[in-house]
């Protein structure tokens, strides 16, 4: 592994702007590391909702089909949490990558939706989002508006009139999207892993897919991790480590790559 900290060692950084330039198909992995400068805390983190609500008590499928109204207070301090929030300049320079053709997708474990904000197009949601209440029982989908979260019983679909529950996984169901992930990886030779330390599954096996393929992690994390070290899924490691905050090196890295060395 390689760290890249370009006022220091311009030929790590020279190095890995080639080999992104030669890469033919780059995708970008990101966590809750990526939002936190727009205001959104880890959920694992001081503060985090996580702190406040524990998960098994608030946060399975199990409880939200035995006690909806308890469940329902998790999901209003989180419709809280993302109120009003914009995208940083992490978010904007993926944006401004894909754009440019330099990237072919974002995967996301967030459901901010701060990447569709920031204007990337093909985002492949783990975790579902938050734009939605999605109904169990007869699949309807319905938009949320801010009402939802200041009625003091659950919402019901307008169609069966079971209870409505905000269109993210809970612990206990399958993550979305993860076939069209997989072939999306299948192609991939270069992923970038923002904000995230890859220990939660099925995650955590993205990148050790790249790497099987003889792909490369570019990983833009504030502290190390077990990518970082090679302690990872099958003790893979990143190939370039930028640390610091992502609104910072992310847009530092995208604004480089286009320029030649």
């Amino acid at each position: 592994m390689k760290i890249v900290v370009p006022e220091n060692n311009e030929t790590n950084m020279n190095e890995c702007l080639r080999k992104f330039r030669e890469a033919r198909f780059p995708l970008a992995l990101t966590g809750a590391g990526i939002s936190v400068e727009s205001g959104i805390p880890d959920f694992r983190s001081p503060g985090g909702l996580w702190t406040k609500f524990a998960p098994d008590e608030y946060a399975t499928l199990d409880v939200f089909l035995r006690n909806p109204a308890k469940a329902w207070q998790l999901y209003k301090a989180l419709g809280k949490t993302l109120e009003g929030k914009k995208p940083n300049a992490a978010h904007i320079a993926l944006a401004q990558l894909e754009k440019a053709g330099l990237i072919h997708g974002v995967i996301t474990q967030n459901v901010d939706m701060l990447h569709q904000q920031a204007g990337s197009k093909n985002v492949l949601e783990i975790h579902g989002d938050r734009q939605h209440l999605q109904c169990l029982e007869c699949g309807k989908l319905e938009k949320v508006c801010v009402e939802h979260y200041q009625r003091p019983e659950p919402p019901v679909c307008s169609e069966c009139g079971f209870i409505l529950k905000p269109n993210v996984v809970l612990f206990g169901e399958a993550v979305r999207r993860l076939d069209e992930i997989h072939l999306l990886l299948q192609h991939c030779d270069l992923l970038l892993v923002i904000g995230t330390s890859a220990q939660v599954y099925p995650a955590a096996g993205l990148p050790d897919m790249v790497k099987r393929n003889n792909g490369l992690i570019y990983e833009f994390n504030t502290d190390e991790t077990n990518l970082t070290r090679g302690q990872s899924c099958n003790n893979l490691q990143s190939d370039f480590f930028f640390q610091g905050r992502a609104a910072a090196t992310l847009p530092l890295f995208s604004g480089r790559v286009g320029k030649k060395l």
